[in-house]
Parts: C-alpha cells; structure tokens; sequence
C-alpha cells in the first residue's frame, strides 16, 4: 500500500461520526437502563459540556429531551424509571449538586434537593417513579436519604396495570 493509500485510510479514521450513533470520539459514561430494558441514559460531552443524553434501544435512535441540558449546568448519575418516563440525576450549578427529577411526559424539572445544604450523589430511582434514594453527607459521613414523592404522582407503571389503592 502506497503513501497515497495509508493518508488515505487516515482520512477515514478521523472522519466525524453521525449524531444518532449511540457511541461517539467524545466521553460517553455512566449509563443507566430503565426497568423494561428499551431506554438508555448516560452523561456524553459531544457538545462541549456535561450533558445527559437518551437513546431508544429498540428504534436505536436519540430521543430530545426538551429543557432537560442546559449550557451552565453540570449534569451526572442518571437514573431512569420503568418505562423511562421520569430521569434522576446530580444537577450541579456553581459547583453545587442538587438530585433533580425530570418528567419526560411534561418536560418539567424539579430539584428535590434545593434545600439541603450539604452535598448529595449517586441517586436512584424506584422502578414505579415513587421513590428516590441518595447518598447524603448530612451527619458529616454519607448516609442513605429516602425521598417519598407520595401516593398522588402518576406512577411509572404499564398500561393496564392494577393500582393496589392503600
């Protein structure tokens, strides 16, 4: 193989990859499967910041998460419900994390954490949506917190499902 054919080669190598290519030249960690196995979270940095993106196992394609990134926020630690439709995560503006909860259905953010005045990881999220462990550093070392979003929220569950009424 000529000199011709080697810069050649190269050329393909370093060639950009299409953006609906689940893995990338760029930093794609911290993956997160939701329950039934079709959804796909992780932290990419393809567009210059800490971003969390979600991909369609099934369809293989990116799914726009509306509202969700934004340029002056870190996002890391997603965590995904049964059917995906609520995403947890650390939400860390100025350097300071917060557990955040995004609703897929309604394109809202809440921080769940925003009161806390210390620091918080690695959350997670129960399968049905109700429930939302982390690690805090409240008493000084880490403990677990067990947040309850309560018996009125829109359960992740699938259609058809029976609702045991308390």
């Amino acid at each position: 193989m000529g000199l011709m054919g080697l810069l050649g080669a190269c050329d393909v190598l370093n060639r950009p990859e299409p953006p609906a290519t689940l893995n990338s030249r760029y930093n794609d960690q911290q993956p997160a499967l939701s329950g039934d196995g079709r959804w796909l979270a992780f932290v990419s940095n393809r567009n210059s910041s800490s971003e969390i993106l979600l991909y369609d196992l099934r369809g293989e394609t990116f799914i726009n998460l509306p509202g969700l990134n934004q340029s002056n926020v870190i996002l890391e630690s997603p965590s995904l419900s049964r059917t995906g439709r609520y995403l947890v995560y650390i939400s860390s503006v100025q350097g300071r994390p917060d557990v955040a909860l995004y609703d897929r259905a309604t394109r809202r953010t809440e921080l769940l954490t925003q009161r806390y005045r210390n620091w918080v990881r690695h959350p997670q999220i129960s399968a049905d949506g109700r429930y939302i462990v982390f690690e805090t550093a409240r008493r000084g070392q880490w403990d677990i917190e067990v947040l309850d979003r309560g018996p009125l929220i829109e359960l992740d569950i699938p259609d058809g499902t029976p609702v045991a009424v308390p």
